[in-house]
Order: structure tokens, then C-alpha cells, then sequence
């Protein structure tokens, strides 16, 4: 296949500016902050879909349904992350090396966890991601990134959600 002018310009980076006016820096230190804690979002939902399809006990039902729905929560935002990346003129994730080499969240390849061992893991992954979160927040008000900051309240009130329920699960 022989490829044109046009085809060529096609495949090369964009050179155009990002739609946000944020200085290059502000671009580099809220995209890496953000593609860390999308590193950590993958991470933490993959870990709550293993104990989702692992779980076992008397409360099975209950547990593997918490868990499917809070799965299904994390998935959700990591679309709007990496968007968000991505309008302020970043790049963000490319591969599952790329998750590995970021995460902060440990996975867990335990062959067998009890049920409510997942549950307090889960919390505690819920609570350092929101502490992960509170960071970033504080990265986007120090270059004037409201749209990131604004977003970012709303996944720290959903960590914090799925922490409270993993809590009250486990008293």
C-alpha cells in the first residue's frame, strides 16, 4: 500500500494546540497526576471484579452483587480520566505495562481470600485512592484546573461511597 501526503499526516503526532490554555507545565503535572490515579481506577477495578467473580460464603449473593457495582463505578470514570487527559493537550495510558508501571493499588493473586479479608482490602484501596484523588485535586487548583478538580470531587465522593458500604459490609 502506498500512502499519500495526506495519509502520512494522518499517522504523525498533532501539532495543533490543546483546546485548554494551560502552560505547558500545568499540561505535564495534571496529566501525570491524573494518568497515575487512571492507573490506580484500572488497577482497583480489576481487583474488585477478581474478588467479584471469587467471592464465596454465606453472604454471596449480597457481596457479589456490592461488588459488581462498585466494578462497574470504577470502570466508568476511567473513560472520563483519560478524556479529561486528553482536553487539556495530554497523553495518557497505553497498555496494561503502562497500568503495572503506575499503579499504586496492589493487586492481589491470592489463589483463595476470604470474603471479608476483600472487603477490608477493597476499603483500604477505596481510601488511598481517595487520598490519591485529594492530591491531584490539590495539583489542578494550583494551575487553575477547574473541570479537573470539579470531576475529581465527584470520584472522591464515589471512593468514598464504596469505602463506607465495604465498611458496613464488614461490621
Amino acid at each position: 500500500m502506498n500512502f499519500g501526503e495526506t495519509e502520512l499526516r494522518r499517522l504523525e503526532p498533532l501539532d495543533s494546540p490543546a483546546p485548554g490554555d494551560f502552560e505547558p507545565q500545568g499540561v505535564a503535572k495534571i496529566s501525570s497526576a491524573l494518568t497515575a490515579v487512571l492507573a490506580d481506577m484500572f488497577a482497583l477495578y480489576l481487583k474488585t471484579k477478581n474478588f467479584h467473580w471469587h467471592v464465596s460464603g454465606p453472604h454471596f449473593r449480597d457481596y457479589h452483587l456490592l461488588l459488581d457495582e462498585q466494578s462497574a463505578q470504577i470502570f466508568a470514570a476511567t473513560d472520563a480520566i483519560a478524556e479529561r487527559v486528553r482536553k487539556i493537550g495530554g497523553t495518557t495510558l497505553r497498555s496494561i505495562g503502562h497500568i503495572a508501571r503506575l499503579q499504586r493499588v496492589a493487586d492481589n493473586d491470592r489463589e483463595y481470600v476470604a470474603a471479608r479479608d476483600m472487603l477490608v482490602e477493597l476499603r483500604e484501596d477505596n481510601k488511598q485512592l481517595t487520598d490519591s484523588l485529594r492530591s491531584v485535586h490539590t495539583v489542578c487548583d494550583g494551575y487553575g484546573d477547574v473541570a479537573s478538580a470539579s470531576l475529581i470531587e465527584n470520584w472522591i465522593d464515589e471512593a468514598e461511597h464504596r469505602a463506607w458500604f465495604l465498611l458496613e459490609a464488614t461490621r
